[in-house]
C-alpha cells in the first residue's frame, strides 16, 4: 500500500465512506439534538458554545455509539442521540483544552476557541462542556450511563494531566506513552462502544467484546493522530500539525526517532524536547524519513487495528460487527492515504 491511487486503498476508503452514510440520518438528529443544547447555556456564552458545536468534525464517537447500538437503516434511537451528544460534548471539551496546552491556531480549518476568544475564557468554555454533558447523562433513567461517562471523563482528565506533567521530559516510555494514549483517547472510544451497545440492549459478551473494539480502534488512532502530527498535510488535515516536538510531548514517532539517533543527534533532539533548544521539525522529519520511521509507526496502528478486529471474531453475524469492521478498513485507509502523501514527497 504504497499509493494512494491503488485499488485496496481506494477500497478501503470507499467502504469507510459507505458506513458514514447510512450513518447520515444518525448524524443529521445528534445535529439537530446539540443545535438545540445552544440555549441551555447562559447567554452571555451561547456564541461560545456555538461556536465550539459545530457541525464539521468527523464525529467518530458518536458513529461508535450509533454503530455499536445499530439496529437497522430505519433506526435511530433517541436514547442513543442523546448519549452520542454527551460523547460528543465530552471530546470537544477536551480538544478546547488541547489546543490551549498546545497553543494551536487552527482546529477544524477555522482558529481555535483559544484563539477566537483568549485561552483563559477558553479553559472555562472547556469546562462549562464537560459540565453539561454531565448533566444530559443524568437524565437517563438510571445512574449507570452517568456513572460509565463521569467516570470515563475522569479517566480521560486523567491522560491529559499525565501528558501535561510529561512535557519537556526526557524520561517518557513506551509503557507512558501507552499509558497515557490509553487514558486520553482510546477511553472515550471504548466508553462510546460500551454505551451503543448496552442502550440497544446487546448481551453482557457483546457489550464487553464491543468496548475492547473501541479501546483498541482508539489507541490505533491516537497512534495515527502522533504520526500525522510529522507527516501530514496541515491543509488536508484541517488543523495546526507539527505541534508534539513544539510543546515537548514524547509520542511514539519521537521515541522511535530517538532509538535510531547517534549520541549527539539524539542529545540535541532531548534538548528541543526540554525546550533547551528550539525545535527543528524540518530536521526531525528528514531524519525520520532516512530512518523509516512511518513505517515503524504505522505498523503499531495496524496492530492495534487488528486487536480491536479480534475483539469482534466471536460475533459475526451480530448486526453492528460488520459496520464496526468498516472502521477499521477505513484507518487503514487513512494511513496507507498519509503513506502515498509521504511516497510522492521523498
Amino acid at each position: 500500500m504504497s499509493s494512494v491511487a491503488s485499488p485496496a486503498v481506494g477500497s478501503r476508503s470507499h467502504a469507510f465512506a459507505g458506513v458514514f452514510s447510512l450513518l447520515a440520518p444518525h448524524m443529521a438528529e445528534l445535529d439537530r439534538f446539540l443545535r438545540g443544547q445552544i440555549g441551555a447555556f447562559e447567554p452571555e456564552i451561547r456564541t461560545m458554545a456555538d461556536y465550539c458545536i459545530d457541525t464539521s468534525g468527523k464525529r467518530i464517537r458518536p458513529a461508535l455509539v450509533f454503530l455499536s447500538g445499530w439496529r437497522g437503516p430505519g433506526t435511530v434511537s433517541a436514547d442513543l442521540v442523546r448519549v452520542a451528544a454527551v460523547v460528543e460534548l465530552v471530546h470537544l471539551a477536551t480538544l478546547v483544552h488541547d489546543d490551549i496546552m498546545d497553543e494551536a491556531d487552527v482546529r477544524r480549518s477555522r482558529r481555535t476557541a483559544a484563539r477566537e476568544y483568549g485561552a483563559t475564557a477558553a479553559v472555562l468554555l472547556g469546562d462549562a462542556l464537560f459540565a453539561h454533558a454531565l448533566h444530559l447523562a443524568t437524565q437517563f433513567p438510571t445512574t449507570e450511563i452517568c456513572a460509565a461517562v463521569s467516570a470515563s471523563t475522569r479517566r480521560v482528565c486523567a491522560g491529559e494531566i499525565v501528558q501535561t506533567l510529561r512535557r519537556g521530559s526526557v524520561n517518557v516510555t513506551r509503557a507512558d506513552y501507552q499509558r497515557i494514549v490509553d487514558l486520553k483517547t482510546a477511553e472515550l472510544f471504548r466508553v462510546s462502544c460500551f454505551l451503543g451497545a448496552r442502550l440497544a440492549g446487546s448481551e453482557p459478551g457483546y457489550v464487553e467484546a464491543a468496548s475492547r473494539f473501541g479501546r483498541h480502534l482508539g489507541i490505533a488512532y491516537q497512534i495515527y493522530d502522533d504520526l500525522v502530527d510529522f507527516f501530514g498535510d496541515e491543509s488536508r488535515i484541517g488543523k495546526t500539525l507539527g505541534t508534539d516536538l513544539a510543546s515537548g510531548k514524547l509520542t511514539l514517532p519521537l521515541l522511535e526517532l530517538l532509538d535510531r539517533l547517534g549520541a549527539t543527534d539524539r542529545a540535541t533532539l532531548l534538548g528541543e524536547v526540554t525546550g533547551e533548544r528550539p525545535p527543528q521539525p524540518a530536521l526531525r522529519l528528514r531524519q525520520m524519513r532516512e530512518l523509516g520511521i512511518f513505517a515503524v509507526v504505522a505498523d503499531a496502528v495496524h496492530a492495534e487495528i487488528d486487536a480491536a478486529r479480534a475483539a469482534l471474531n466471536e460475533w459475526p453475524g451480530h448486526a453492528p460487527t460488520s459496520l464496526l469492521l468498516g472502521l477499521c478498513d477505513g484507518l487503514r485507509g487513512q494511513v496507507a492515504a498519509v503513506r502515498g502523501t509521504e511516497t510522492m514527497a521523498r
